[in-house]
């Protein structure tokens, strides 16, 4: 578990086989480290944990709860009445907007589902639903990077970043932190850098199709000609770095070399979904166009992950629905529902969901007054996001919103709780994952953040 006080650099490694960005070892306490173990290397956690490893179904844009997971019966009996004076934050010319879809009990713990989602439905009993979500700002970008990053204020690490800092990785040929064809219209790079962490643990970003890890095969040498040609460039550095006494920079660099060296081998062909059964590939929705492109990546999410990564993220875009939300919150869950089922499914019959936690949600949610006739505005003080496995209690919710699903009310979750709680789940204390830059422990939750204890397992 780290702790520990490091600078920050990036690297670029280009050995004839492809490009990669990495850090190596920097100093701890002053002092330049000696050559040590792989900084991705597997490490154990402060107390033992329920998961070993996180993938976040990213929902860009901010779904509306109110069409998803928090029902809210009083909203349907307003429907069409003036908002003004109906929960904090009401808007005096917009009118009240009921749910445009229905809702069910759903499982054997009767979670109430919106029709939108019937085969994340009948996962119903392994959710955790968080509908007490609350964060600081209303706007994409800062709410997008505070969830990503706990902060706003300037460029901090991301949570993908900070969790394989603190523990690593489950696999020696691939990085700890992947991320799946990320949004780069909002937050960009900062959603999955490592900022003043050393870069060895930032995001690899990943794209779909044959290409989807750029520059990772060598057209021009074997494998047998690369580790030859990479042999004698590791022993002048080993050579150089014997003689300048340690330097972090040289050390990040043979790291760097190494790792690329062994994910041009490991990386094809775990992300290669053609070796998955037909039977698997129906399960994701890959043989219907709506759901190929998501149920792609969460396919892809859960090869990553079996094979080490311990962190995933995956990315839907175009939540945003200011208008039109109607049909276009129904073909953003038809793309999604049964990819997200079909994951869930495939985890829990690998008896990987136990030790897997699964996240779903977006920056924020929506308003419960409409914006014109079919449209919602952004709404930060109140939403909802889920959880499932990893050591989560499933088939309950936990949290609450007003009456009409404006304001978190009660057990409410700030994004630093979120971040707090998912740390916990990974056997870390949040309060002592701390880097040392620029003469201050910094820390994913800043100096905020509280384990919501009802939701463990």
């Amino acid at each position: 578990m780290r702790c520990l006080s490091r600078r920050d650099a990036l690297y670029t490694a280009s050995c004839g086989f492809g490009y990669l960005a990495l850090a190596g070892l920097s100093t701890q306490n002053g002092l330049a480290a000696t050559p040590g173990p792989n900084p991705l290397a597997s490490r154990p956690s402060h107390f033992p944990a329920r998961a070993k490893r996180v993938i976040f179904l990213f929902m860009q844009g901010g779904p509306s709860h109110h069409e998803t997971f928090d029902y809210k019966p009083e909203l349907i009996r307003l429907d069409g009445q003036q908002a003004a004076g109906s929960y904090p934050g009401a808007r005096s010319k917009e009118k009240l907007l009921g749910p445009r879809f229905g809702f069910a009990p759903r499982g054997e713990s009767g979670l109430m589902i919106s029709e939108l989602f019937p085969h994340v439905a009948e996962h119903a009993d392994d959710l955790c639903l968080l509908n007490g979500m609350h964060t600081d700002n209303p706007a994409h970008p800062q709410a997008t990077i505070m969830l990503h990053t706990g902060s706003v204020n300037f460029v901090r690490p991301s949570m993908g970043a900070w969790i394989t800092y603190g523990l690593g990785t489950l696999s020696e040929n691939l990085p700890g932190f992947v991320t799946i064809n990320p949004a780069t219209n909002v937050g960009g790079a900062q959603n999955y850098g490592s900022a003043f962490l050393p870069a060895t643990y930032q995001g690899s970003r990943v794209g779909l199709g044959r290409d989807a890890l750029r520059d990772i095969r060598n057209s021009e040498m074997a494998r047998r000609d690369q580790r030859r040609q990479l042999d004698l460039v590791q022993s002048l550095n080993r050579s150089l770095l014997e003689r300048v006494e340690g330097n972090p920079e040289l050390e990040g660099v043979i790291e760097s070399y190494e790792l690329a060296f062994r994910m041009q081998f490991a990386a094809p062909e775990v992300m290669d979904i053609s070796r998955e059964p037909d039977s698997v590939r129906r399960r994701y929705g890959l043989d219907r166009k709506a759901t190929e492109g998501f149920g792609t990546q969460c396919l892809m999410a859960r090869r990553l992950a079996e094979a080490g990564v311990r962190f995933v993220q995956v990315t839907h875009r175009g939540w945003d629905q200011h208008n039109n939300l109607t049909n276009k919150l129904a073909e953003n869950c038809a793309q999604t529902d049964q990819p997200i089922a079909g994951l869930l499914s495939d985890l829990k019959e690998r008896g990987l969901l136990e030790d897997t936690l699964v996240l779903w949600g977006g920056e924020f949610g929506r308003s419960p007054d409409g914006q014109g006739p079919d449209g919602r505005r952004h709404n930060n003080r109140g939403y909802s996001m889920w959880m499932a496995g990893g050591g989560v209690r499933g088939g309950m919710s936990y949290g609450a919103t007003d009456p009409l699903g404006g304001v978190a009310v009660e057990d409410k979750m700030h994004t630093h709780d979120l971040h707090a709680t998912i740390l916990h789940l990974l056997g870390i204390d949040h309060t002592k994952l701390t880097y040392r830059y620029a003469g201050r422990d910094f820390r994913l939750t800043d100096v905020y953040g509280e384990v919501a204890r009802r939701v463990l397992g």
